[in-house]
């Protein structure tokens, strides 16, 4: 297989499980997390604006996040935005910042988090495959017709191989964090 091709076999590869990174960001543990709530979409002046677009977010403790609008009249919209954001927190709003405490993670609710932990992490174990299949049907067309041998078509599955095997390395280490993250709050 050409290099080119492997390192945009990787690169693909590494976008998928950077995506899972980025997913589980937003995974609530029992920690405030700014990534918890920046991303929520606030109605800002008639358009939808991430929530780290109008205000400051703070973790001054690590069961409370607090929410500083840089405009004072966007404090409702921020809360509204919260609220149908569905984050299983309800948030106060004292006329000049919001603040969203987190309440203790139930054993139930961390059993469902790890089970969506999980689920996350098959979901980009799938894609993973998914790309090795489109490498290696490529590979057998190739030497269908010709263009690749016998030898470097054997050759290309045992690089695919090690390929998958390091990306699902990488995809269980970092559930394996999360999940221990989730179980020590």
């Amino acid at each position: 297989m050409l290099p080119e091709t492997l390192s945009q076999i990787k690169g693909q590869m590494t976008k998928s499980v950077d995506h899972l990174s980025e997913q589980l960001k937003s995974l609530r543990t029992g920690r405030a997390n700014s990534a918890m709530v920046e991303d929520v979409l606030v109605t800002y002046y008639g358009a939808k604006t991430p929530l780290k677009q109008v205000a400051t977010i703070q973790i001054p403790e690590s069961s409370l996040i607090v929410i500083q609008p840089w405009d004072p009249k966007a404090l409702n919209d921020i809360e509204q935005g919260i609220r149908e954001a569905e984050l299983g927190m309800n948030p106060t709003n004292d006329g000049r910042v919001i603040r969203l405490s987190l309440p203790p993670l139930t054993t139930e609710r961390r059993t469902e988090l790890i089970k969506m932990l999980h689920k996350m992490g098959e979901e980009t174990r799938v894609v993973i495959r998914n790309i090795r299949k489109e490498a290696w049907d490529s590979t057998q067309a190739g030497f269908k017709k010709g263009d690749v041998t016998e030898d470097d078509k054997y050759r290309t599955e045992e690089q695919l191989n090690k390929i998958v095997d390091e990306y699902n390395n990488k995809i269980e280490e970092i559930i394996k964090l999360k999940e221990q993250d989730l179980q020590t709050v």
